[in-house]
């Protein structure tokens, strides 16, 4: 925008000047040319004059003048007495004053010629005078004119741009203040404030977005206290229905009471993953932060390691190729809890002997992630739902169904993307993808 403000106030300086400068300086040209013309017409009518006396003296006077005229010009006087002379006296001679520009044959060069008849007192042609004057040292003096305006136009300009780029950055800096605050809240911070400064409409926009970073921050404040609540209020009676329940199993002796009391045991379990499920889902949909650059090598052996005592007690092997994985911009935290739930939905479909592979890579600039595992996998068609909350794949046993939705949100918050894939054998490929870090 700067930059656009600063060309265009170039532009009409530069258009004011060419309205200006350009005329003066055709005028100055012509009133050079008319200056020439009238300089040699007054020599010429001055020596016309002692040619029509014609006596001793005059003469003498007018080879002074000639003599004079030649050594402090470049120009030419030339006399003729009588009415014979050369061609370029004929008309002068007729009684005609003749100014012409052009190839002038006595200087050998382009110039104005002057030729004026001498009249004596009586009216006869006592003779001619012409006055001959080159076009170079005119030329030299327009160039001067127009080099002079040219430079003072491009010294203006300059000045013009240096002063447009003054008032462009105090004009824009109000906005420039409001892209930063932009630019912060996008990166989390939703405390930030700027001043109400600068014309009507930017003030207004200001307040505007003051007000709506206060809502927002109003709105997420509001959405972590009722996830801290609900974590509270929900988990405790869970657990504690979960404990009675035990207590009850462990003490009753009939057979088919404690089937009831196991099966409503199971059901206390899947009722704390989905409670626990929709916290997660709520807090990545809340959490609002800046990505930074987090080696995914790292994150993905932690995992890893973490998961490998289930993946062990199933009998399912947990495998990343070597080398170093590149750095991706991401939320601390997320590629964590994305892996979480990623190997947790892994290792329920995965059977003794199967292996789940954990991959990052760079494919441009991007990073790739998968997770494969060796499961019955999903069929083409019912991958764009697998995503839906509350999704479950069918009849599998187990699971809330939000591990998918909460990796979506999660990655998507970051910039980011997910796909199903099929693997050239049997499982499913999850394949995210994160903008490229440095670090």
């Amino acid at each position: 925008m700067i930059r656009q403000l600063v060309v265009s106030y170039v532009v009409l300086v530069a258009i004011a000047i060419a309205a200006f400068t350009v005329p003066v300086a055709w005028l100055l040209t012509d009133q050079l040319h008319e200056d020439a013309v009238s300089a040699a017409t007054r020599e010429a009518d001055t020596a016309a004059l002692l040619v029509a006396v014609g006596d001793a003296p005059s003469r003498q006077a007018l080879a002074s003048l000639t003599e004079a005229y030649q050594r402090q010009t470049p120009g030419r006087l030339d006399v003729v007495f009588g009415t014979d002379g050369p061609s370029d006296f004929d008309r002068a001679l007729a009684g005609e004053r003749v100014v012409s520009w052009g190839h002038q044959p006595v200087l050998g060069a382009d110039g104005l010629m002057v030729v004026v008849p001498a009249r004596a007192d009586d009216g006869t042609i006592a003779g001619a005078v012409r006055v001959t004057y080159p076009s170079a040292p005119m030329e030299q003096r327009q160039w001067q004119i127009w080099g002079f305006r040219a430079g003072l136009a491009v010294a203006v300009l300059i000045a013009a741009a240096l002063l447009g780029l003054l008032l462009a950055r105090r004009v824009t800096s109000p906005l420039r203040a409001l892209t930063r605050m932009a630019g912060r809240l996008r990166d989390g911070d939703l405390t930030v404030r700027v001043e109400e400064t600068g014309p009507v409409e930017v003030r207004t926009l200001a307040r505007t977005l003051n007000t709506a970073a206060g809502t927002i921050d109003g709105l997420v404040g509001s959405q972590r206290t009722f996830i801290a609540d609900a974590s509270h209020q929900l988990r405790t009676p869970l657990t504690a229905l979960r404990l009675s329940l035990d207590n009850i199993a462990d003490e009753a002796d009939d057979p088919a009471l404690r089937d009831d009391v196991d099966l409503a045991a199971a059901e206390v379990v899947r009722m704390s993953r989905l409670v626990n499920g929709l916290l997660a889902l709520a807090r990545a949909e809340g959490h609002v932060s800046a990505p930074e650059a987090i080696r995914t090598s790292d994150v993905i052996d932690e995992r890893l390691d973490v998961w490998r005592a289930a993946a062990d007690e199933k009998g399912v092997r947990l495998h990343r190729p070597p080398g170093s994985g590149p750095a991706a911009l991401i939320t601390r935290g997320n590629l964590e809890q994305i892996l979480d739930n990623l190997l947790a939905n892994a290792l329920e479909v995965s059977s003794a002997g199967d292996e789940i592979t954990v991959a990052a890579r760079r494919t441009g600039s991007a990073v790739t992630v998968t997770v494969r595992d060796q499961g019955p996998g999903i069929p083409a068609d019912l991958r764009d739902r697998a995503f839906d909350r509350f999704w479950r794949g069918g009849d599998r046993p187990g699971g809330s169904g939000l591990g998918l939705a909460i990796v979506k949100q999660l990655v998507e918050d970051d910039g980011g993307a997910v796909r199903l894939l099929s693997p050239d054998g049997p499982g499913l490929i999850v394949e995210l993808r994160f903008l490229l870090g440095h670090g």
